[in-house]
């Protein structure tokens, strides 16, 4: 990578830094149910223990259908992007994608509610929606930053535009790419109890019921492992990166 994205990975510190962040949200966890069992509240959330894992499967396929649809969709929008052929609409097209960010995620999934009605599929298609702009953009960023004198390299040693895509340019922006993936998922865990809104399940149940009853054990027991699950798929899909990215070009390892 050159430019700034090369400044910015292989910066003193950002490898530790990787690691305090999650530290960091893992500890503040910690305090919080410690001080949830000094309280005495944490039996009261604990009294949700049934719902607590019912909706968070329920939470889980949200996610992985939301997130791994807009992973297959963002990474080859990206790709395309990137091609020289394709890059002068580059930002026009990211444009389209920001429509998902800026507009608030309850208003896309009431729009998405009025195209395909209630339940799953409009809450998927609303998380999906919410959930491109990063990965296109990282996927975009990533490949722009490799460096030109490996694509002069693999075209003096004879490779096609599509063998330089999969052996030089991908591998060099994977990192970059992942760090859409972690951001956008991560979005979309903390967006996912919203779709209890329009008859989606998810830990929205327990939240949004207890705002409406004023009962603060209920709301707790779907923020709380809202909060869990989003702290634990960065955690894992950070693991992901640092054993997939090739060592070489990964600033981590």
């Amino acid at each position: 990578m050159s430019g700034p994205a090369a400044a910015i990975a292989t910066s003193p510190g950002r490898g530790r830094s990787h690691l305090l962040v999650p530290l960091a949200m893992w500890a503040v966890l910690l305090a919080i149910c410690v001080w949830l069992w000094l309280s005495g509240m944490a039996g009261e959330i604990l009294a949700y223990w049934d719902d607590i894992t019912y909706l968070s499967v329920q939470h889980i396929e949200l996610v992985a259908w939301a997130g791994g649809l807009a992973i297959l969709t963002a990474v080859p929008v990206g790709i395309l992007l990137s091609r020289p052929a394709l890059r002068r609409f580059s930002e026009f097209v990211m444009q389209v994608f920001n429509l998902g960010s800026t507009i608030p995620t309850l208003a896309i999934l009431a729009l998405s509610m009025t195209w395909l009605g209630i339940g799953t599929l409009p809450s998927v298609f609303g998380l999906w929606a919410a959930t491109l702009l990063p990965i296109v953009r990282n996927t975009y960023a990533g490949l722009r930053a490799v460096p030109p004198h490996l694509l002069e390299a693999a075209r003096g040693m004879g490779m096609t535009p599509l063998q330089t895509l999969w052996r030089v340019e991908l591998p060099n922006a994977l990192f970059v790419i992942f760090g859409g993936i972690r951001t956008a998922l991560a979005i979309c865990v903390g967006s996912a109890p919203l779709a209890f809104l329009i008859g989606a399940g998810s830990l929205g149940e327990l939240i949004f019921t207890g705002i409406a009853l004023d009962e603060l054990p209920m709301m707790l027991a779907g923020a709380i492992p809202t909060a869990i699950l989003a702290v634990l798929t960065d955690f894992l899909v950070g693991r992901l990166q640092y054993y997939l990215v090739p060592r070489g070009i990964n600033p981590l390892r």
